[in-house]
């Protein structure tokens, strides 16, 4: 299933180190002006080698549009963008031809397809995200004129935790201004001291040649009351179904998520009061989803990354003959994948909730058309 979407739909093709990964997204509005350095700006973001705690590879990411934007328009028609893959070394996977390495799809592609591309993965390397991010990157821009910001953060790396007290409270200009300052850290965590403590974590598994896991977080603010299909295309659903098709995706919650299930209703209950004359509640433990539709209120969720698999460290295996033997992965590898996953969360949120907004504006305009006969 290489397609995403509904009513807009991202098709992604390519290998990683194939000649050229890219995509197809069609459903995008007509006459929208489009920056093409928003799309770089997403991609520097994900970039690798931007610092001593990812991978040193070199990927430029230059995006190449070949259809469905004229003189920086959009023209309804499918927008099919090409990236170039450049600085690999399949050289490095040489000696990984006849070997299964451990947490990576290299057994269940093999079994399900009976071939498989041993150049740093293929179609399962996290190098397919870049083209994701460059289609977020779009759906993101048309989401601002619609009054949608999205935050995307650390919130967590190995055992050091954010502590956010205002995690399922109403958020406020100063705390939002505090999640945006995450920008300018590495990691991407808003808590400048906490971020330098996750830095030597990671340098830390860097130098011992191990890797270790970390947590997303993602507030969106701005959003209307409706976005969502009752009840098996849920915007809960559809969220968790982007989330987890992420490379290294293991966990994601809703609003207080795990935590709700030890707490009693009296806890958790989201009442509802007047503002403004506008319905809306006290508290946000539910993460703006309620029956799968949002709210209004903001939409909150966690996404969970387990450590890299590729480490400097011996690991047990078997070859492809079923012979056991231990593996010590060679390469160029992020100790932390989660730092350079921040854009890609930033960019499967930004797509799912353009497609269901637009979904929601074509079901207003059909009803009017209706209405009007």
């Amino acid at each position: 299933m290489n397609t995403f979407g509904r009513t807009l739909r991202l098709t992604t093709f390519g290998e990683s180190h194939g000649e050229a990964i890219g995509g197809v997204l069609d459903g995008f509005p007509s006459g929208f002006a489009i920056d093409p350095s928003v799309i770089e700006d997403a991609l520097e973001r994900r970039r690798p080698g931007k610092s001593r705690l990812t991978s040193i590879r070199e990927e430029m990411d230059y995006v190449h549009i070949l259809s469905g934007i004229h003189e920086g328009v959009t023209l309804g028609t499918p927008i099919t963008f090409l990236i170039k893959n450049e600085g690999f070394r399949s050289q490095d996977y040489d000696a990984l031809r006849n070997v299964y390495r451990p947490g990576h799809a290299d057994y269940t592609y093999a079994m399900k397809y009976g071939v498989r591309d041993v150049r740093g993965g293929g179609r399962a390397s996290a190098r397919e995200t870049a083209v994701r991010v460059a289609a977020g990157a779009l759906a993101y821009e048309w989401l601002k004129t619609m009054g949608v910001e999205i935050f995307t953060y650390i919130s967590s790396i190995g055992h050091l935790e954010l502590e956010d007290t205002l995690w399922n409270q109403p958020s406020t200009p100063e705390y939002l201004d505090y999640l945006r300052s995450s920008r300018n850290h590495i990691p991407s965590c808003p808590d400048q001291a906490l971020s330098e403590q996750m830095a030597e974590i990671i340098e830390q598994m860097r130098e011992e040649g191990d890797s270790v896991g970390g947590v997303i977080s993602c507030r969106v603010v701005g959003l209307p009351v409706g976005l969502g299909e009752p009840l098996y295309d849920k915007c809960s659903a559809r969220l968790a179904s982007a989330m987890m098709s992420i490379n290294a995706v293991k966990g994601f919650e809703i609003g207080d998520g795990f935590r709700m299930s030890k707490c009693r209703g009296s806890e958790v209950s989201d009442e509802f009061y007047l503002r403004d004359n506008n319905i809306r509640t006290k508290t946000n433990h539910s993460g703006g989803i309620l029956g799968g539709i949002t709210s209004g209120e903001d939409l909150t969720f966690r996404v969970a990354f387990k450590p890299t698999s590729s480490i400097h460290k011996a690991q047990q295996t078997v070859t492809t003959q079923a012979t056991p033997i231990q593996l010590e992965i060679q390469g160029r590898h992020d100790p932390c994948i989660a730092l350079r996953a921040v854009p890609v969360v930033e960019a499967m949120t930004a797509l799912t909730l353009a497609d269901f907004y637009l979904s929601l504006l074509g079901s207003k305009a059909s009803a009017s058309q209706c209405n009007s006969i």
